[in-house]
């Protein structure tokens, strides 16, 4: 195939990996990626700030399971990228980091610039390298794919520095190896099916590995068949349809909520694709002495809360049919915790009608689940709304929610809405953000509407940080270093040639969510918030009598 130099065989590794997009900024030491990005049909998306690049990498990894790829420059490029980064390590989102680096000749001494990057990046990836030498290349790109990829997922990062990219080599990618599935042992499969047998109120949480693993439907029909109630976390939302009559929707809430109660009772919890990142089992059991089984693609951590009882290491929809086939639930009461779905229900329907101005914020999610079909898809940031967006809004379809629980960034809604846009560019796409993190990453609708990516996004307005100030209330009964002001995120909107909405009523929200969500251009919609509902919340968590009809 004649020699190349290292960059141009570095993006012929890309798309040997079927890589669609590179996000990212050019630099002086990124120029020969860039040059030869030029002929090739992966498409590089210029993003104004790096953070956003990585955010569209890690959600683009997140939806697809194929890594997504961003691309920064040495220094301050790169530190730009760590945010976005460890965010899809700590989220489980397969994501391949490249950066540029001085030359190998400047490395060692004092240098403009010039960081250790391999040993920055190293907490916050699974695995990471720099070129030092041209026949390495193929090498390191292949492996990056394979551990990035790899359950569990996670980010990789490749730090190439401008000398290497731009020497010569004779070199094709190297052929991807097929994945292979991980099949339990039987004695673990019988040990758990035991288990759940002897069960009298068992109860099924479930983590994000059921989304990753494709394995919803598995999960479905094995609730279903064992007449076994589920709750999901944050990042397993859709995992179980919410209108199924065994889902008790989602656990995750830093304060008791009704779904406590079903934990309280259980004397099982079958842990599916559960992580203890997403939401720490000291939380759900304190004492440590609940029986748990755990099913998954990926070994259990280590924590005094959480010592399974059995472990099924393997194919999660595999584990799950083979135990159904195993298990004998013949005549077993259906378990306690359903008949919280009743109360749970009646709780989120009892704000669909509220009227209130500004907007409570379980009838903007209300209103917001109105209008959205179940494959559509919503991305949610991180702050007070997000507590409500995981209490509030529910899901037919894995992969509608998206919420970010292990590193919790904000900033993620809207480049990450940007990503789902382009991955789905017929469903519709909202990012859910709050004022805070709006202003965090608003530059890339800039990115959005010059790549034809077209959502809305819509505001929590309460000019300030709204879920500090309800920690800090909780904790020591006033707040303090919250408050900021706002542009007129309307004409902040028009500026930059998007739409902008103003919601001055109740009675306004579905008909603007409906005009926006019909725009040709990205949207955004300002949406004043009522957040005294939090403190709320915290009352009514305090005084939580649980009564389950036995």
């Amino acid at each position: 195939m004649g020699e190349l130099n290292v960059a141009e065989v570095l993006i012929q590794c890309l798309e040997n990996e079927e890589v669609e997009y590179v996000f990212g900024l050019p630099g002086e030491e990124n120029l020969h990626i860039l040059e030869a990005l030029r002929d090739s049909p992966i498409q590089f998306i210029t993003t104004r700030h790096e953070q956003g690049a990585a955010f569209m990498a890690d959600v683009y990894g997140r939806l697809t399971g194929k890594a997504g790829v961003c691309l920064s420059t040495l220094g301050p490029g790169a530190t730009n990228l760590m945010t976005g980064v460890a965010d899809a390590n700590l989220d489980g989102a397969p994501l391949v980091a490249i950066t540029g680096q001085v030359g190998t000749d400047r490395m060692h001494i004092e240098s403009h610039q010039y960081l250790d990057l391999v040993a920055m990046f190293a907490p916050v990836t699974k695995w990471n390298a720099q070129i030092v030498r041209p026949d390495t290349t193929t090498e390191i790109i292949r492996k990056a794919f394979k551990v990035a990829q790899s359950e569990k997922p996670g980010a990789v990062h490749i730090d190439l520095p401008e000398n290497i990219a731009a020497m010569s080599l004779d070199a094709k990618p190297l052929h991807r190896d097929s994945r292979e599935k991980t099949y339990a042992s039987t004695r673990s499969l019988n040990a758990a099916a035991a288990a759940i047998s002897k069960a009298k109120n068992p109860l099924i949480l479930a983590g994000n590995g059921v989304i990753r693993g494709r394995a919803s439907e598995a999960l479905t029909e094995f609730a279903t068949q064992l007449n076994i109630p589920v709750a999901n976390t944050f990042m397993g939302k859709g995992a179980i349809p919410y209108t199924h009559p065994l889902s008790l929707w989602t656990l995750g809430l830093q304060q008791r909520d009704l779904i406590s109660c079903a934990f309280d009772e259980a004397d099982l919890v079958i842990a599916i694709g559960y992580d203890l990142i997403e939401y720490s089992p000291k939380k759900w059991n304190p004492e440590g002495n609940k029986q748990i089984i755990h099913i998954d693609e990926s070994r259990s951590e280590i924590d005094s809360s959480y010592i399974p009882l059995v472990e099924v290491f393997g194919d999660i929809s595999d584990s799950l049919n083979d135990i159904v086939k195993r298990c004998d639930r013949q005549g077993k009461a259906t378990p306690s915790a359903v008949s919280l779905r009743s109360q749970i229900k009646e709780d989120y329907e009892q704000y669909a009608n509220d009227d209130g101005f500004p907007i409570k914020p379980q009838k903007i999610i209300y209103d917001l689940r109105q209008v959205m079909a179940p494959e559509d898809i919503v991305i949610s940031d991180v702050g007070a709304h997000k507590m409500w967006m995981a209490r509030h809004y529910h899901s037919d379809c894995p992969n509608t929610c998206i919420i970010s629980n292990g590193f919790a960034a904000m900033g993620i809604a809207i480049p990450g809405a940007m990503a789902a846009k382009l991955v789905y560019p017929e469903r519709k796409i909202v990012a859910v953000t709050g004022d805070g993190g709006f202003m965090m990453n608003c530059q890339e609708l800039e990115t959005a509407l010059r790549v034809n990516t077209p959502f809305v996004t819509l505001i929590f307005n309460d000019n300030g940080y709204g879920l500090i100030e309800w920690k800090q209330i909780n904790q020591f009964g006033h707040s303090t270093s919250i408050d900021f002001g706002n542009p007129d995120f309307v004409k902040f909107a028009e500026s930059m040639g998007l739409k902008g909405y103003r919601v001055e009523s109740a009675a306004d929200l579905i008909p603007t969510l409906q005009k926006a969500l019909a725009d040709d251009v990205p949207a955004v919609i300002d949406c004043p918030v009522d957040y005294k509902e939090n403190l709320r919340f915290s009352q009514k968590a305090g005084d939580l009598s649980c009564e389950i009809n036995i």
